[in-house]
């Protein structure tokens, strides 16, 4: 009897030590940077003057590829469904509500792809790196010429011609651009710019 309770007692103590600590929930782990870095990364998304190509499979027929520059509405136009909006998306957003336009009501099965061109615009003339820039995120006329090496020593900051890829086009004077923000216009995916040089 003397070596039961001992035995009992024993065992009691270890079923409560397991109960209170082998069942507890352990602390929560915290996010490694990597996994931060990831979920808060900015994810791509089209802009304006940007060139989207749409490819189309699985169906019976085959259907050409669509390639086009996003318009000054934000919009490009795909044959049977018209106009989808494209700006602000990302790839696969934009695929998924073209996919949707198409299916059930034109296509019973249809795998559709969409692909981004290379993010770039231009800076040209009187500049120290004229050429293609690498679009990065928001960019106005003076950073995207800052960023290709500033203006060069014969350069007419007040004549400066954004040209869109649409082809519309904005004179921008640098020198009051840098005074009041407002007269500094966004460069999008595809967008020109061009300083002119100086008459003397």
């Amino acid at each position: 009897m003397k070596l039961f309770v001992p035995r009992t007692f024993v065992f009691g103590l270890f079923l409560a030590t397991w109960i209170f600590n082998g069942c507890s929930t352990p602390p929560p782990m915290a996010a490694s940077p990597d996994i931060q870095k990831q979920s808060n990364a900015e994810v791509a998304r089209f802009h304006v003057g940007e060139t989207v190509s749409v490819n189309f499979s699985g169906t019976p027929d085959q259907i050409l590829p669509h390639e086009e520059i996003i318009k000054e509405d934000g919009s490009i136009t795909l044959s049977l469904i018209g106009p989808v909006r494209a700006v602000g998306k990302t790839a696969g957003e934009l695929q998924n509500e073209i996919h949707d336009l198409y299916v059930p009501k034109y296509f019973v099965r249809l795998t559709v792809t969409v692909k981004a061109s290379d993010l770039i615009y231009y800076v040209r003339g009187e500049v120290k790196g004229s050429g293609r820039q690498l679009y990065v995120g928001e960019i106005t006329v003076t950073k995207a010429i800052a960023s290709a090496g500033d203006f060069t020593d014969f350069a007419n900051h007040g004549n400066v011609l954004l040209i869109r890829a649409n082809g519309q086009r904005i004179k921008v004077d640098c020198d009051a651009a840098q005074r009041d923000s407002s007269k500094d216009p966004h460069v999008y995916p595809g967008d020109q710019i061009v300083v002119a040089r100086k008459l003397w």
